[in-house]
């Protein structure tokens, strides 16, 4: 497989121009790169389809769990896509530090602490409000109508995290402490839909469960045949037998006893590299899963290959 549309590294080949010139024409494909590309491709089956019809219905949070790569943040974008809302989903990537606040406003306390005592605007009156960014929830207030809001990864915050968090999601109001003010969802304005994921690192609390709507993504055969289908543009060089082969081997390499099994998200990545390699055969998916081609998409752990003999 020394296809150059695709082996952009062959060491002895020294050509720095040529080898240049190749890599800035390197075309990926967009919804590989991109959720809000991949959000026309996405399946919701119909267990999801019923969860997302009942948190509308209701106004609650849809939390979404699923072990990694099975598209639960596709969802947020699935739905904006849906509803025509590209452009009002607001995200919050949650990180170990991430607090309930970072959800509704940052005020940056150091630029104000600058301004406050700098001699240039002595006499001249420093608001604490002109240091104040909305959040994401903010952000959906001030849509000016139907918006999205998506907490991404919840478990990977402090353990109060999401208790903090219920009386905002219940009310729709909060108070921004450094000054004073109230901040409410418009009277007569929808609530944003909220997607919560977790990929259940951890148990979150009973209360917050309870005013969630809930729903697990596994992730089956027929919710993957469904995700390749859908995607099928993005390995156009890839036969359906070699497919078929393909997702065959991976099911095995996922029947293994993996630490980190490969997901949706591999599956999809390693079938748009075997389509860029050109001329891969359903010969070359036959040996042992230690030999597949590209092996270092799927198998992300160095136990696993191991495993792997």
């Amino acid at each position: 497989m020394n296809d150059s549309r695709f082996e952009l590294l062959i060491p002895g080949e020294h050509a720095p121009e040529r080898r240049r010139e190749a890599l800035g024409r390197r075309v990926l494909p967009p919804s590989l790169t991109s959720h809000r590309e991949a959000a026309h491709h996405y399946q919701p089956d119909p267990d999801l389809v019923d969860a997302v019809n009942v948190a509308l219905a209701v106004g609650a949070p849809l939390l979404l769990t699923g072990e990694p790569g099975t598209g639960k943040t596709q969802v947020a974008h699935y739905l904006a896509w849906y509803f025509g809302l590209e452009d009002k989903l607001f995200p919050l990537f949650v990180r170990s530090t991430t607090t309930a606040e970072d959800l509704l406003y940052h005020f940056d306390a150091v630029a104000y602490l600058h301004a406050a005592n700098d001699p240039g605007r002595r006499g001249e009156r420093v608001e604490k409000k002109d240091f104040v960014e909305p959040g994401p929830l903010w952000k959906a207030y001030r849509a000016g109508g139907p918006a999205v809001v998506l907490l991404d990864e919840i478990d990977k915050a402090p353990r109060d995290f999401p208790n903090d968090l219920l009386n905002v999601l219940d009310q729709h109001e909060f108070l921004v402490a450094e000054t004073g003010e109230t901040v409410r969802r418009p009277t007569g304005s929808p609530p944003p839909v909220v997607v919560i994921t977790s990929n259940s690192e951890r148990r979150l609390p009973e209360p917050f469960l309870r005013r969630c709507i809930f729903h697990h993504i596994e992730l089956t055969e027929d919710l993957m045949r469904r995700a390749v289908a859908a995607r099928a543009g993005d390995f156009p060089d890839l036969p359906e037998p070699v497919r078929e082969a393909a997702i065959g081997r991976f099911l095995e390499l996922r029947g293994r006893d993996l630490r980190k099994k490969p997901a949706t998200a591999e599956l999809l990545v390693w079938l748009t590299v075997l389509s860029a390699h050109g001329g891969v055969g359903v010969e070359e998916l036959e040996g042992p899963l230690r030999e597949l081609p590209a092996l270092s998409v799927l198998v992300k752990d160095r136990e696993d290959l191991d495993l792997l003999g």
